[in-house]
């Protein structure tokens, strides 16, 4: 392909002398790149919004895609796919149903769920419990005995004492699935002398409980690609510190890019 003389001149002396506007994509990119090197199973929307949050940055999503486009960046995040469980018995009925979008308060709704995963030869069972109205992870146990009532029971008490904190006098309802735990007389008997009212998804029906579906994936997926959970040393500490980010750190797609607890504040509570 023939180019021009002056062409060619002209393009030399964009390189030696780049715009104003060129630097600054250039800073951008560079800026970008670190976010995503950090979080890099998140794509071009999250990176806009955590540097809007922790940079106080003012981009478009169209022009961090552009940059990302450009630079070859890409979200190493994977897609998931629900599996339908096997049918368990079901204890309570769903007093949610498709009343999420609905909610208007903390501790309004509670659910919970527990997710697995190995770290070398040593197996963890992780469950968290979600404030489904702003997302907070409001209670978490952890235990490497398969099967153990251990961290369903300890998230339990942490939500629980929240509860007790916070005084307040409003029903909650937790949500969970219908697992042999959460269905337990001994699971329910720690809810004696709370307004709690208990709810479980049907049976094989994940689209019951959405926030634990769009939710488990995502951190499982950020533990092990951002956090490097597969080589980590210290567990517990590691899930301790991925809980603050989390909460306090992390641009939620569904609060409008706002963290559960920067959302929490800014709707006065």
């Amino acid at each position: 392909m023939k180019v021009s003389k002056s062409g060619y001149y002209k393009w030399k002396y964009r390189q030696e002398n780049p715009s104003d506007k060129e630097l600054s994509r250039q800073s951008d990119i560079e800026l970008i790149k670190q976010i995503h090197e950090k979080h890099p199973s998140h794509g071009y929307r999250w990176i806009n919004a955590y540097a809007r949050l922790h940079y106080g940055i003012v981009w478009s999503d169209n022009h961090v895609h552009l940059c990302c486009k450009y630079e070859g960046i890409r979200s190493s995040g994977k897609h998931y796919q629900w599996k339908k469980p096997d049918e368990e018995h079901e204890k309570f009925n769903n007093l949610v149903w498709n009343g999420w979008k609905y909610l208007s308060r903390p501790f309004e709704v509670i659910v919970s769920d527990m997710t697995a995963f190995w770290v070398g030869r040593i197996y963890y069972e992780l469950t968290f419990y979600f404030d489904a109205w702003n997302k907070e992870i409001v209670g978490y146990g952890l235990t490497t005995k398969k099967g153990s009532i251990n961290s369903y029971h300890d998230g339990l008490k942490q939500v629980l004492k929240r509860i007790k904190k916070e005084q307040t006098d409003d029903l909650i309802i937790l949500h969970t699935d219908q697992g042999s735990v959460y269905s337990s007389k001994a699971y329910n008997k720690l809810l004696e002398n709370y307004n709690i009212s208990r709810s479980m998804s049907r049976a094989g029906t994940p689209t019951d409980n959405p926030v634990n579906e769009s939710l488990n994936g995502w951190i499982k997926e950020e533990l092990i690609v951002d956090f490097n959970l597969k080589h980590c040393k210290d567990v517990p500490k590691l899930i301790e510190e991925y809980i603050y980010y989390y909460n306090n750190e992390r641009p939620s797609y569904a609060l409008n890019y706002k963290t559960p607890i920067q959302y929490k504040i800014e709707s006065g509570f």
